[in-house]
């Protein structure tokens, strides 16, 4: 077969067609440089294929070459219509361009769950952005999935991401491809302690931002520790009347929940309670309101966001909050929480820790052996 595929692609080199017939599976395609088809979004000519319905037989191939030099006269021409070859719908046939197979997915996958900031967030960040790494003009088989998978640096979160998405997309389009292999060893416990600011530092930046509203909204990720984009998913009347203790709605990135501040003397000394937002368009997904955030940090020279809430689960810590407590309090589990934060543990923060739990006067008190007591220091 491939010897007889070979023989009548050189004669329509010859001819100077235009066109090549192409096998995928069992069936047979024309590939020719085509005007957009209808409804496409595109303006100029590229390669595309048109399939045949026709299966890879002696008959077949046949009727595919001739198939092959009247679309290159229609094309010659200028007489080529789509109207003619969409008749027989891609997916039917067994194959379809990538562009059309992701659009297919994004419909399944927004079918199967409510569409909200939530998961139009999850779907940008870990799927579509991958998806966009793959040739969206040809046939997903397991090269073009190994290729784009390899191309990201080994042992990295967008490594595991890339896996994650491709191997969804796979088994979606029915192709077999084991990716497993590919995934590498990434752990959030691998990645570098950034160098946290100190809380002194954070209560000095908060003063010296001269935007009221973006001063409120960095005051909240400091005292709260959310994500980003949280700051604008709050129940904000019940901190304008003074609730300390913040709601997060059911828009934020893993549902509803509260939220205690820590210090809670921030939430009176930076005035909290006058909730003051900027001008940041709220029906944006979590990710766009998220790099909103980030963007505006980083024009002003300030420390990345995140650290505000990576203090402020180190500072749990300090105050001997339960590691369960503060992870729901964060938005994820408490594995999570210990596989982020541990690492970012000094031994300040165990001493700390040590230390408000030696000294608390209802811990559970050492045994005395009648006849060896001695007098038991402080461990301050």
């Amino acid at each position: 077969m491939d010897a007889a595929l070979a023989k009548i692609n050189e004669r329509l080199k010859i001819a100077q067609i235009g066109v090549s017939v192409e096998q995928i599976n069992n069936r047979l395609f024309l590939r020719a440089t085509l005007p957009p088809k209808p409804n496409s979004t595109k303006t100029k000519p590229y390669q595309q294929r048109i399939a045949l319905g026709i299966y890879a037989s002696r008959e077949g191939f046949k009727r595919a070459e001739a198939e092959a030099r009247l679309l290159g006269g229609l094309i010659a021409c200028k007489n080529f219509q789509w109207e003619s070859y969409l008749k027989i719908p891609a997916v039917e046939s067994g194959v379809e361009p990538i562009e059309n197979l992701i659009q297919r997915f994004e419909k399944f996958y927004f079918d199967t769950r409510d569409r909200n900031h939530q998961s139009e967030t999850t779907w940008t960040i870990d799927y579509w952005r991958v998806f966009q790494k793959l040739p969206q003009n040809e046939i997903l088989n397991p090269q073009n999935i190994l290729k784009a998978v390899t191309a990201t640096p080994p042992d990295t979160k967008t490594r595991k991401r890339t896996c994650m998405a491709l191997s969804a997309l796979a088994r979606f389009a029915q192709v077999e491809v084991n990716l497993n292999p590919y995934k590498g060893k990434y752990s959030p416990r691998l990645v570098t302690p950034r160098d946290l600011p100190t809380d002194t530092t954070i209560a000095k930046v908060f003063y010296e931002i001269e935007s009221q509203a973006w001063r409120w909204v960095y005051g909240m990720l400091a005292t709260y520790g959310l994500r980003n984009h949280e700051v604008f998913r709050l129940d904000f009347r019940a901190i304008a009347r003074g609730n300390y203790i913040v709601s997060v709605n059911d828009n934020s990135k893993t549902g509803p929940r509260q939220v205690w501040p820590c210090y809670p003397e921030w939430f009176e000394e930076f005035d909290l309670q006058e909730v003051i937002l900027p001008k940041v368009d709220f029906n944006q997904s979590n990710a766009a309101i998220g790099h909103v955030v980030t963007s505006w940090f980083h024009r002003h020279s300030i420390f990345a966001p995140y650290n505000l809430r990576h203090c402020w689960a180190i500072r749990t810590l300090e105050f001997g909050l339960d590691i369960s407590l503060a992870a729901q309090q964060m938005g994820h589990s408490a594995k999570v929480h210990s596989e982020l934060y541990h690492h970012w543990i000094s031994q300040q923060h165990h001493q700390r820790a040590f230390e408000l739990m030696a000294n608390k006067s209802d811990r559970p008190q050492v045994p005395r052996v009648l006849g060896h007591e001695k007098v038991v220091k402080s461990f301050d």
